[in-house]
């Protein structure tokens, strides 16, 4: 079977001074092999879906299956070890741990998956020299630009070989020439057994994916094919 993500009947609200109902009923079937975009206003539940398929949340009701498997969202060890494993994550925000330098905070992420420091840490160059930061590998968030902690974090999501990506505006935060040259790192990840999720405002970069899917009304719709 060639799709690596099914969800069903997913609903999401969050429970503030009142019920705010942010996924409605969301049905769809993610595809190996592709490049997902997801489009959206603020607010429109985009960042909502992709905590979701990382497992960090979990909806009120509904599934979601990997690998035809359904998620236990009661099983957060299971489900924790499966995120290391098979799912890498890229913020908009890069989340590097600001006291470690950029190699650790790659090989950081393959230790947490239960491999070995010094495969980990051989891995994690083979990625730095990949993404061009070689060099600056022993240099600390704090000391590296935007664009370069953004691909530290492309590193990082990577060090694991997931099968997922999941990038939440990975290039929002970026000049657009910077921009441009990190999603051609994201989007040359791709391979026929991998599947990468991007959500972004930029209709530049989601034309370029496979798939351009628009969150309305807190649902999906399918913009192309």
């Amino acid at each position: 079977m060639n799709n690596l993500i099914e969800i069903s009947n997913l609903n999401k609200s969050f429970d503030t001074s009142k019920n705010i109902k942010v996924l409605r009923k969301i049905s769809y079937k993610f595809k190996k092999g592709k490049i997902y975009s997801l489009m959206g206003p603020s607010g429109s539940g985009k960042s909502t879906l992709l905590s979701l398929l990382s497992l960090i949340d979990k909806p009120n009701s509904g599934s979601i299956r990997i690998e035809n498997k359904q998620i236990n969202f009661n099983n957060s060890n299971s489900n924790d070890i499966l995120r290391a494993k098979k799912i890498g994550i890229i913020y908009q925000q890069d989340n590097l741990l600001p006291d470690f330098t950029a190699i650790e905070n790659i090989y950081l992420a393959s230790l947490a998956a239960g491999h070995k420091k010094d495969i980990s840490i051989a891995k994690a160059k083979i990625l730095l020299k990949k993404v061009g930061l070689l060099n600056r590998s022993e240099h600390y968030p704090s000391e590296l630009s935007g664009g370069e902690k953004q691909r530290i974090s492309i590193a990082r999501a990577l060090i694991n070989d997931p099968q997922i990506i999941l990038a939440d505006e990975p290039t929002g935060s970026l000049d657009l020439k910077t921009a441009k040259e990190i999603f051609e790192i994201l989007k040359n990840q791709i391979n026929s057994n991998r599947i990468i999720i991007f959500a972004t405002h930029n209709r530049f970069f989601a034309n370029k994916s496979d798939c351009l899917l628009e969150m309305v009304d807190g649902n999906i719709k399918t913009i192309n094919v």
